[in-house]
């Protein structure tokens, strides 16, 4: 796949698109908690949303509007997330759309809602209006406004998470902005916590679809911080058609240059939200090769990566090998401890059945000082079976954090 460079910027990146961040009390005094996406004009669009059965209000609304392929604002809060909340959090939901609609003057039917923060607690729904119309008069194409539109869905959050990556397609210049974020309640079998991507690109919603679905596979599924999945896990893509390219109607090259660069930017906002996962000091990747199969590949290095004493050892510097290679045992995977290497970064750590020994633990240790580790695990049974899974440690600090969330 060829490389895109990843540079600065956010929903405002590509041409088209306006945005803001308001503070609006929902939960605290002068932190923004309301953020506003709107497009020039209406978009082609997609969506994706959680898997979890106990889906919030603002997925069972997107999940109708996503069907039209067409959307043209997205209001977004922190703070409360409208999940648990019964038929009084649908009609608040439903009730958000409508008034965003009517204050930008535009269909309804083209404006999602997403919500984050706590479970059960319904949203005041005068504030969230009263920071939607200011944010509606501070809309603007600028990266502070992206920036402020970012700041504005962050929870737990301690960075912003934004990217871009532009592209070439038949000689004109497509942009592709986003911004999420995330940092604890992750292991998503569709999105991420709450994603929201910009482009000026024009393409059909077919292709739009395709695209998203297979930058989210390779990307923010591939991202775990706990093991757990939000109620309101959503991610949206708008295309504006502003770049004047020749739509994008087939599988093609132009759509595999759109897709690819696209990949490479979710893969980017997920390695963002890992480094930041709640309480973390280490940003890990995990790789698996040599694996039997694609599925054995994946599964081992999920439970890897999610594994409660492989994350512990990574914050106390251990280079425990035994629990990574105690996690692919359980993972189902085929692993043979004849064959089996561990590495961190690119000092081994149990290799074919040898052990390290002091001076090699010295090394070892060095790998792990750094704010940065790839733990790789080489099973030699298919050089080209390979999996890449993105998480983080866990410090004491995460179990304060979530001690202590709703109190």
């Amino acid at each position: 796949m060829e490389k895109y460079a990843i540079i600065e910027g956010g929903v405002c990146s590509a041409k088209g698109f306006r945005a803001a961040g308001v503070a609006a009390g929902i939960k605290y005094k002068d932190r923004k908690d309301v953020a506003l996406i709107v497009a020039d004009r209406p978009c082609t669009a997609a969506a994706m949303f959680t898997t979890n059965t106990l889906a919030a209000a603002p997925v069972v609304l997107d999940r109708e509007i996503a069907k039209f392929g067409k959307a043209q604002a997205i209001l977004a809060n922190s703070g409360y997330a409208n999940a648990c909340t019964g038929p009084e959090g649908l009609r608040d939901a439903v009730e958000s759309v409508k008034a965003t609609a009517a204050e930008l003057h535009i269909d309804p039917r083209q404006v999602f809602v997403a919500s984050t923060g706590v479970i059960g607690r319904r949203l005041p729904m005068k504030r969230l209006l009263s920071g939607m119309r200011e944010a509606v008069k501070n809309l603007a194409a600028t990266p502070q406004a992206g920036l402020d539109a970012e700041h504005a869905v962050m929870t737990t959050d301690t960075k912003p998470k934004q990217a871009a990556v532009k592209v070439k397609i038949l000689g004109h210049e497509v942009t592709i902005g986003g911004m999420c974020k995330g940092s604890g309640m992750i292991e998503p079998n569709m999105a991420t916590m709450l994603g929201f991507i910009t482009t000026d690109c024009v393409i059909a919603p077919g292709m739009l679809r395709n695209a998203l679905r297979s930058a989210v596979n390779k990307g923010f599924n591939r991202l775990i911080v706990d093991g757990d999945e939000s109620t309101n896990d959503s991610v949206f893509i708008l295309a504006s058609g502003a770049a004047g390219n020749k739509e994008i109607r087939h599988p093609d090259a132009s759509f595999r240059a759109f897709r690819d660069a696209l990949i490479q930017l979710v893969a980017a906002l997920a390695r963002q939200m890992a480094a930041d996962g709640e309480g973390a000091t280490k940003f890990v990747t995990v790789r698996v090769t040599g694996a039997a199969t694609e599925r054995d590949a994946e599964a081992a290095a999920r439970a890897i990566a999610k594994s409660p004493l492989c994350k512990t050892s990574w914050f106390g510097k251990d280079p425990n090998w035994g629990r990574v290679l105690a996690a692919v045992g359980a993972s189902g995977a085929k692993i043979d401890e004849r064959t089996v290497e561990v590495f961190y970064g690119k000092t081994w750590a149990y290799k074919q059945g040898k052990v390290a020994d002091s001076a090699q633990l010295k090394k070892l240790a060095a790998e792990l000082e750094g704010p940065e580790v790839t733990v790789t695990v080489d099973l030699h049974f298919n050089s080209s079976r390979e999996a890449v899974i993105y998480t983080c440690d866990f410090s004491t600090e995460y179990v304060h954090i979530n001690a202590d969330y709703t109190t």
